[in-house]
């Protein structure tokens, strides 16, 4: 079956719906099992490589977040849509790091690449001076 821009933004719609939910099982469940993950160069957990697969991103980018911020929101603001690629212009929100104690307010661009109702594809793009900042690297 063949899925159109509207279905594709759809799905992530309700990805970021279920991340602030705190629900890492549903928005998984969207991932393809050989996702490719790019956090932002720059960025400080950049690990200098694409991720690969779901586990990679829950170790390396969810529990990370969880641990580093109190109520880290991602706020979206604008969505564009072309085919199998949707592109969420937002900013990351924050009450404060815990290893600072600093807010966090970042401006930040996903771009989701889907296959057949998976993402198998991800691309951060994010103001990394003010992460180091904030978290204190």
């Amino acid at each position: 079956m063949t899925r159109t821009a509207t279905d594709n933004a759809t799905l992530m719609h309700g990805a970021y719906e279920a991340f602030d939910r705190g629900d890492v099982p549903a928005v998984v469940a969207l991932m393809d099992d050989q996702i490719e993950w790019n956090e932002a160069e720059g960025h400080p957990w950049y690990p200098g490589r694409p991720l690969i697969g779901p586990q990679q991103v829950v170790d390396e980018v969810f529990v990370p977040l969880a641990e580093a911020y109190e109520a880290f929101h991602v706020q979206r603001d604008r969505w564009f849509t072309d085919g199998d690629t949707v592109i969420v212009q937002c900013r990351y929100r924050a009450t404060k790091a815990q290893a600072t104690g600093r807010p966090l307010d970042a401006q930040a661009l996903h771009v989701w690449d889907l296959r057949e109702g998976k993402v198998i594809r991800f691309q951060q793009y994010v103001d990394t001076r003010q992460l180091a900042t904030v978290l204190g690297a």
